[in-house]
């Protein structure tokens, strides 16, 4: 509909060529600013009236922009005020009343044929979500179960719907039932036993939009401010629910950032790491790289690439928690250890994709499932790609040094994170790396 607007919107236009020459321009620049403002996202309950403000907005600066470009390169046919008037009004009237025939036809088609809807919460909250959409169709949502990760479901489940005690259970809710929308009757972060986030990944994963609902106030009682067009479900307060691994311009830029610098790092180390791979083959035979499976962004295992520092059997090191101060250990996997160097490999683990130069360190599976069980948070670390160096690293939880404040230092950097934050990580840590050197080891 936004692209049809701008078609008829040149009809004001008096020279037949110019028409044709700005029907593109038009649209695209309208489609841009839209989609900057968030217009093509789904709501709950989508109004054109609504959005008829920051319609008029982007219209007019795509028209006034457009004025005076051809006010600059063709000055012999600059747009009247007039005609940039009926253009812009034109443009405004088509694309909000197609916006509100669209609404319509998707409400009346949600009404025919409603989505599946999980919806995770404690207490009565859940109860008078899933209530209020059986009870008002017009949301297109069907409630098929309830999941509560703060009782661990030792509460029957509400509106008789089935309580889905597990993770398995939710999977398979998720596919029998086709479901791709889920409402969270509180934040994930603030589930204290760190479950959530867990079931967050296995829903994003699923393709399932994530909803917040607050069933005992709205946005201004409880002081949040959102930064879209408020939603609601029959006057419960209503925001979408983004993973933090979700693909912002700002983790695009992470990407390139981190292929670009461990390309450049990989040729400028190279002689270092030749070195290191020929001390290690003299010293301790051949192998020289050793290779691990760990566990990285969403939980997906990848294998992870170092120097090799000692010999031990596959079951050893995939669930010994350190190697520092074995006798096995040769005086040059000593020193790769201590100075870090025996993770120069994994800066090729950083080009591929696996990890970033900074975030939560990647552990072994085994590991991770003992520790998610023990710690609350462990899990969420999983919502961002796992790095070389991290904010715990550089503040010198390294080694066998707690996990409950690793947890904490890595949730705290993807809550907090930005490029600015990963320049200063690293910084840091080549600072910690040429004091090791300089003050010999």
């Amino acid at each position: 509909m936004d692209l049809l607007a701008a078609m008829v919107s040149v009809a004001p236009v008096p020279w037949p060529d110019l028409r044709l020459a700005t029907v593109a321009p038009v649209g695209v620049a309208a489609v841009a600013l839209h989609a900057r403002a968030g217009l093509y996202h789904p709501r709950l309950t989508p109004s054109a009236l609504l959005e008829l403000p920051v319609l008029a907005a982007r219209t007019a600066v795509v028209w006034c922009g457009l004025a005076a470009v051809l006010a600059a390169v063709l000055p012999q046919r600059t747009l009247g005020w007039q005609t940039l008037l009926a253009c812009a009004g034109l443009h405004l009237l088509v694309a909000s009343t197609g916006r509100g025939l669209v609404n319509r036809l998707r409400v009346r088609a949600a009404m025919r044929s409603p989505r599946g809807v999980l919806v995770v919460g404690p207490g009565e909250g859940a109860a008078a979500v899933a209530g209020t959409l059986y009870e008002r169709p017009e949301y297109g949502l069907c409630p098929v179960g309830l999941t509560d990760t703060r009782t661990g479901g030792a509460r029957a489940g509400a509106a008789g719907l089935p309580l889905l005690l597990t993770q398995e259970e939710v999977r398979r809710a998720v596919v029998q039932h086709s479901v791709r929308d889920t409402v969270f009757i509180r934040r994930p972060e603030a589930d204290e036993q760190g479950h959530t986030a867990s079931l967050v990944r296995l829903l994003h994963d699923h393709g399932c939009r994530l909803w917040l609902a607050d069933p005992e106030g709205t946005p201004a009682m409880t002081g949040i401010r959102t930064t879209r067009p408020a939603d609601h479900l029959w006057g419960h307060a209503v925001r979408p629910l983004l993973p933090c691994s979700t693909r912002t311009p700002g983790r695009y830029a992470k990407r390139a950032a981190d292929f670009v610098m461990a390309l450049v790092a990989l040729l400028a180390v190279a002689p270092v790491m030749g070195a290191c791979a020929l001390a290690v083959r003299l010293s301790d035979g051949p192998g020289v790289i050793f290779r691990q499976e760990r566990v990285g962004l969403y939980g997906r295992p990848f294998t992870l690439l170092k120097f090799r520092t000692l010999r031990a059997d596959e079951h050893e090191s995939a669930t010994r928690w350190t190697v520092a101060g074995d006798r096995r250990m040769s005086p040059v996997g000593s020193f790769l250890r201590k100075s870090s160097l025996d993770e120069l490999p994994q800066l090729w683990n950083v080009v591929r994709g696996d990890m970033s130069l900074v975030g939560p360190r990647p552990e072994r599976p085994f590991f991770v499932a003992k520790f998610a069980s023990m710690y609350p948070g462990y899990e969420a670390r999983h919502r961002m790609p796992v790095g070389i160096t991290g904010l715990a690293q550089i503040n010198g939880l390294r080694g066998d040094t707690s996990i409950e404040d690793r947890a904490r230092f890595d949730n705290h950097y993807i809550d907090t994170w930005s490029l600015w934050q990963d320049v200063c990580i690293l910084a840091r840590t080549m600072t910690a790396f040429l004091r090791f050197r300089l003050g010999g080891g």
